[in-house]
């Protein structure tokens, strides 16, 4: 894990806390990981590892499952949204590519 990352995306919140924090059950929150709704990273010893991110869609999956919406479809919006992010990140760097292109920034 080479890059600096936010302190909202570091993995460092066990489960325990995430259910205190987010009102969850420990069995409500592996059963969304297991619906590949959450991943969490995983200790030496196992123990899984969330970040504050994590805490923020938990939330927002919860809320969503409580307004009637299927684990499914929230995976499916998920991976729409996954997508539609990665897009605009791909068209962001042929701008910069193609401004930099034009005034002869290159990067090192």
């Amino acid at each position: 894990m080479g890059k600096d990352l936010s302190y909202k995306d570091k993995k460092v919140i066990t489960i325990g806390i995430v259910r205190d924090l987010t009102g969850l059950s420990e069995r409500q929150i592996r059963y969304y990981e297991e619906r590949k709704l959450i991943f969490p990273e995983r200790s030496p010893g196992g123990s899984r590892k969330f970040s504050f991110s994590d805490v923020e869609l938990l939330m927002e999956i919860a809320n969503k499952i409580e307004d009637g919406i299927q684990t499914h479809d929230i995976r499916k919006e998920m991976l729409r949204e996954q997508k539609k992010h990665n897009q605009e990140d791909v068209r962001r760097k042929m701008i910069q590519g193609q401004l930099n292109a034009q005034f002869g920034v290159r990067k090192k």
